[in-house]
């Protein structure tokens, strides 16, 4: 069954479509989604090497303006939706001491995030409810985002059909650590935030 899921998705990874899909799921994990753009991108590369500078450029892009739309949410909507949640999980008073430890640091708590399986909308709404100055906060996206999705992609355009073979041989394992991945970052926001 999994190497069903895992061909269907490689047959979706070439599809025509694809490319604004991915954007559309990289945009949106900056801000709203659960589900990371790796998913996507990482068959797309395999599918299509040729093309890997160009997914990693789009799926860069969406993910930044996806920030851009998460520091909104953050700025606009955090008396209306973000208080009442710290409230209901009795976050007020950690949200006070963070808040100051953010403003002097955040532009590296974006930065790291960027890079990491942490869900990049807690940082980016984080970072327009502490008014981070705009331009820091988007160095700080393009630079760590691209940084990862282009590494991503380097790494599947230079090793190719031996990586491509590794994640076929090893595609139970992988999958579980990915999932364990995904469930830590919903744990550490949990704890974290």
């Amino acid at each position: 069954m999994l190497q069903r899921l895992y061909d269907r998705t490689l047959a979706i990874a070439a599809h025509r479509h694809a490319l604004p899909g991915l954007a559309a799921v990289s945009f949106a994990e900056s801000s709203v989604f659960p589900i990371p753009p790796d998913v996507l991108l990482i068959p797309m590369v395999l599918a299509d090497r040729a093309r890997a500078w160009l997914i990693a450029a789009v799926c860069t892009i969406a993910s930044v303006l996806g920030g851009v739309a998460g520091y909104a949410i953050g700025y606009f909507l955090f008396e209306s939706v973000g208080q009442p949640i710290l409230e209901f999980y009795g976050h007020t008073q950690a949200f006070a001491e963070v808040r100051a430890i953010f403003r002097e640091w955040g532009f590296w708590f974006v930065f790291a995030a960027g890079f990491t399986p942490f869900p990049y909308k807690v940082i980016t709404i984080t970072s327009g409810l502490m008014i981070l100055d705009p331009v820091l906060f988007l160095i700080a996206s393009a630079v760590s985002r691209g940084g990862r999705f282009f590494l991503v992609c380097a790494l599947l355009w230079y090793f190719g059909p031996p990586i491509r073979r590794f994640i076929e041989g090893n595609l139970r394992l992988l999958s579980v650590v990915f999932v364990l991945m995904l469930f830590g970052g919903f744990l550490a926001v949990r704890y974290v935030v």
